[in-house]
């Protein structure tokens, strides 16, 4: 498994794992980021220390201790 937080800009992998307290899980879970679920990384911007993925169509900006409890498992 890989952080969110440690993919390259274009690439993809699977959401396996959402860490982190009860509400972020929830919050992310509404957002589209469920087990299973293709996620693109599109860019680290450090301004802020986001990372911006896209998840079905949709791009999201995460804090980068955010993106740390998020984990993936490469994909091809």
């Amino acid at each position: 498994m890989i952080a969110l937080k440690d993919l390259s800009a274009g690439q993809c992998a699977c959401l396996v794992e959402v860490g982190g307290d009860r509400s972020f899980r929830r919050r992310l879970m509404e957002l589209g980021l469920l087990p299973g679920t293709r996620v693109r990384m599109v860019r680290r911007v450090d301004i802020g220390d986001l990372v911006e993925i896209e998840v079905r169509g949709s791009h999201l900006s995460l804090r980068r201790s955010e993106a740390g409890a998020v984990f993936l498992e490469a994909t091809e």
